[in-house]
């Protein structure tokens, strides 16, 4: 089918003054340059990856734009997802693709294992999964004429220079889906305009989660830019995970507290606070973000001198004794429904550093409550709208936010919590037909 008229943001009266546009060459010759240099020390930092996660390992040409076998046919939707929540929130557009769209074939690249392998679950027959080149002219032009997609599908905040360049070039449309900035990342990004400017020029369509960052998005050059509201709403959690969760929480008989998401710097106050509470106390799930540290979020639990048991030491059910330890270390991957239906509350990762907190829709749309730290930035609306829904509270640290946690696993009352959750997820579900549809008007 012929292609949908492309808005043409370098000709007219918005092209930029010539000066103006050869610094911009200049400032990509500069970037290219830097990056073709530093490719060694890349493809070292991966291989050293690999030996915590042995996935940076695999295919390593592909990173740089070698990809094996004769190449696929051309057309397909190819969408970038470059990590474990990005692929999870994909997870809804690929299927409202899918039924728009029954013959797609889907192209799906990510930057992180974890990613990589999450998103193996959503291949079907005459699907194609690599890694995303890295972002030097030769990679990212070799990775394009190799797979020639119809339409690009960039997720969330990755916006290449080199890429976003080779696109144009190649005549690929590209969609920046569920799209967020933050103040912080606008501000930084207007330190490096004379890149980043150009490459959100070169974007199609930009289909932002909120109205602010529609507007932070259009100041940062992107030309044309709708609000479609967030994918993670309209992710369903597993079945299966959650009732599963359900049978645990209930065989426990004692209050369960998940802290979901965690990073570096929040689990030694966490624990701390946690072995200061007096016993008996609630069982604290302690979830790590990155699966490279789950043994040291093991080692600072038994620093405090808490019994521990850890999820990769059984298969469905606990064991009896693990009902009586301190602590449980989420060592897993793609189970979060299920710690989130097996926990009475959940403290929010990443939200308690000046980390911009993680996703706490997916805990809402499970019936958990969130009380979540000071530090939310990179997921403001959502938090905004599930506090003025009263699924959540937020405290000033973590050792408010685990007397906090701990009162509401044991009010009386948290039901009601639960069921605001539940609405709160409900009533914002809807981004993924929307966003499927502005894609595929975009196709050959």
């Amino acid at each position: 089918m012929p292609r949908s008229p492309r808005p043409h943001t370098d000709a007219g009266p918005n092209r930029p003054a010539w000066p103006a546009r050869l610094w911009q060459g200049v400032a990509l010759w500069i970037y290219a340059t830097a990056l073709r240099l530093a490719t060694p020390l890349y493809l070292l930092r991966l291989w050293r990856r690999g030996r915590v996660e042995a996935g940076y390992r695999f295919r390593l040409m592909e990173r740089l734009g070698y990809y094996p076998g004769r190449p696929p046919l051309p057309g397909a939707v190819w969408l970038h997802a470059v990590s474990l929540g990005e692929t999870r929130a994909a997870i809804p557009l690929v299927e409202a693709l899918r039924r728009a769209h029954p013959d797609m074939r889907l192209l799906l690249t990510h930057g992180t294992a974890t990613g990589r392998t999450a998103g193996r679950k959503l291949m079907q027959d005459g699907d194609g999964q690599v890694w995303l080149p890295y972002d030097t002219p030769g990679a990212t032009r070799r990775f394009l004429r190799h797979f020639q997609p119809a339409v690009g599908i960039l997720m969330e905040t990755e916006l290449w220079p080199a890429l976003m360049h080779q696109a144009q070039c190649h005549d690929v449309p590209m969609v920046m889906a569920n799209a967020r900035l933050s103040e912080r990342s606008a501000a930084r990004g207007k330190q490096l305009a004379a890149l980043l400017h150009p490459a959100a020029a070169r974007l199609s369509m930009v289909l932002a989660q909120t109205v602010d960052d529609a507007r932070r998005l259009r100041e940062a050059g992107a030309p044309r830019v709708m609000v479609s509201g967030n994918l993670k709403f309209d992710m369903t959690p597993s079945p299966m995970l959650t009732a599963m969760g359900l049978s645990w929480r209930q065989s426990l008989h004692r209050p369960v507290v998940l802290a979901a998401s965690t990073r570096e710097g929040e689990e030694g106050p966490l624990l701390a606070a946690w072995a200061a509470l007096p016993v008996p106390r609630p069982l604290l799930l302690l979830v790590p973000r990155h699966p490279q540290r789950f043994q040291e979020a093991a080692a600072l639990a038994r620093m405090q001198g808490l019994t521990l048991h850890c999820r990769t030491e059984w298969d469905d059910q606990p064991p009896d004794d693990a009902a009586l330890a301190d602590v449980w270390v989420g060592d897993s991957m793609g189970e979060m429904p299920l710690y989130y239906a097996c926990a009475d509350v959940a403290l929010l990762g990443g939200s308690f550093a000046p980390l911009g907190g993680q996703n706490l829709i997916e805990a809402a749309a499970c019936g958990c409550p969130v009380v979540m730290g000071p530090h939310t930035f990179n997921f403001a609306q959502a938090s905004k709208q599930a506090l003025m829904a009263r699924a959540a509270q937020r405290v000033d640290n973590i050792r408010d936010g685990v007397d906090v946690a701990v009162e509401l696993a044991t009010d009386p009352d948290r039901n009601a919590w639960v069921q605001r959750a539940l609405g709160f997820a409900n009533a914002h579900r809807g981004a993924a037909a929307l966003i499927a549809q502005q894609v595929l008007r975009l196709m050959r």
